[in-house]
């Protein structure tokens, strides 16, 4: 998702503004409370309003007799509908409680946009009883700069995928876990003696576009003990960069590990999901959703009937035992969704009850509607994933060290530069001449290297 600098998005015209919706006194004495969100029945995320029309107003009302809900839909492209919610909320109206990409939060903060929670809600916030279910590493979707802003509505996590098949022809163990990138390419050499066309596939280049960045270069950063952005700058050459590099160099440049082609390929990425379903590929990385959309056996993108009995999956090892952010063992990042209150909301306690209600154990059962999801919740994934073996590896054993993007409107920018600097091992260059040129473009885009580290 590429998000335009604030500037020019508050710029944007021809936008009409939300209707106010902060609290608004009604008839009778009640108050409204609205829900901004970018759904809408029959159209876009279409469950999602349908779960907020007909189970989050009519149960929360219940309880709530003098309070009026009313939702308002949004069903267009990711960029309108933030947009739409900078002006909103620049102008002091909007909805109560906003549905926004995690990505946004901090820009939305820097911006005066959104305030913390508890400079909103109150006390009660800091009381409430779901901060107990949300792992640490997961409420930092919705925090920036330390404070917590939203509620994170739902995750996901990365892992390596294997082919069990092909580690039994090299010898490789089936519960495979490997403990350093050495590890890994270890796994690759076997794979690769052993006949198997890509034994890694580690996405890269700028075809891959986002997905280089989240299932590549920032898990295996965060392995490598640094963030991309940390304390108030942006990650450079540093060594811990240099690093990350040097493994693509390793798997690209010239080895046989991985395939160069592939990651310079427009549809790369789809060819990397079918290749390991026909067994060409045997390590792969990314996030669960391969797991439960691509490689599903009855409805997937590229469907693998037998993915329980063929398919394993690990944690993404630290360059060294140890080495990762906060001194892990292991790395992953994560993504989603936040709610967030609106700082100008005229009922402030009553949305911020709103907003605790929409993330209770009970709605976010609800809002799954059967579906086997990792939520945010540890008590509901404990009861939702009990059937689901690997995304209940993700939620109990990947969701506490994971690691999210920062929410700043340069990041999409600095995304492309790191694409860009995998996308040069790819073309043959050392990874010392990558970080050179990463360093040179992160220099500009952070406005100079005094906002750069390393």
């Amino acid at each position: 998702m590429r998000m335009p600098r604030l500037p020019v998005l508050i710029a944007v015209a021809g936008l009409a503004l939300a209707s106010c919706g902060t609290g608004a006194p009604a008839e009778g004495g009640t108050v409204t409370l609205t829900i901004a969100a970018n759904s809408i029945s029959g159209g876009k995320n279409s469950e999602s309003a349908d779960w907020i029309k007909n189970w989050v107003i009519p149960e929360f009302e219940k309880t709530h007799q003098n309070v009026k809900v009313l939702f308002q839909p949004s069903g267009v492209d990711d960029e309108q509908y933030k947009t739409k919610l900078a002006l909103d909320l620049k102008s002091g109206a909007g909805a109560d409680v906003i549905d926004v990409d995690g990505i946004w939060v901090g820009e939305f903060a820097q911006a005066g946009y959104i305030k913390p929670l508890a400079e909103v809600g109150g006390a009660a916030v800091d009381s409430w009883e779901g901060w107990s279910q949300i792992p640490q590493a997961v409420q930092g979707l919705g925090i920036f700069d330390g404070k917590k802003y939203g509620l994170p509505q739902g995750t996901d996590g990365r892992v390596l995928f294997y082919n069990k098949t092909l580690f039994g022809k090299a010898g490789l163990p089936a519960d495979w876990q490997p403990a350093s990138w050495q590890d890994i390419i270890d796994a690759g050499e076997k794979l690769k003696a052993a006949g198997v066309p890509t034994p890694i596939q580690i996405n890269a280049g700028t075809a891959m576009g986002e997905a280089t960045t989240m299932q590549g270069v920032l898990p295996l950063l965060a392995g490598a003990g640094a963030e991309i952005y940390s304390q108030g700058k942006w990650t450079g050459a540093s060594q811990a960069m240099k690093d990350v590099l040097g493994f693509y160099e390793r798997i690209y440049g010239g080895s046989g590990l991985g395939d160069p082609k592939l990651q310079q390929e427009a549809k790369g990425r789809d060819k990397s999901f079918t290749q390991f379903a026909d067994g060409k590929i045997a390590i792969l990385l990314e996030g669960d959703y391969f797991w439960r959309s691509v490689i599903e056996p009855n409805a997937g993108v590229a469907p693998m009937k037998d993915r329980d009995q063929v398919v394993g999956y690990a944690r993404i090892p630290a360059k060294e035992p140890g080495a990762g952010i906060r001194g892990q063992d292991h790395a992953s990042m994560s993504g989603g969704a936040v709610r967030v209150l609106n700082p100008r909301s005229a009922d402030p306690r009553l949305a911020w009850e709103l907003l605790a209600f929409m993330h209770s154990a009970a709605a976010t059962e609800s809002q799954l509607a059967g579906q086997v999801r990792i939520s945010s919740r540890t008590d509901v994934n404990d009861e939702v994933l009990a059937g689901d073996p690997m995304l209940g590896y993700i939620a109990d054993e990947v969701l506490p060290i994971t690691a999210y993007r920062p929410g700043l409107a340069v990041y999409p920018q600095v995304s492309v530069a790191l694409q860009e600097a995998t996308a040069d091992i790819v073309s043959g260059r050392s990874a010392d001449e990558a970080a050179a040129a990463y360093q040179a473009k992160l220099e500009e885009l952070a406005g100079g290297a005094a906002n750069v580290s390393g």
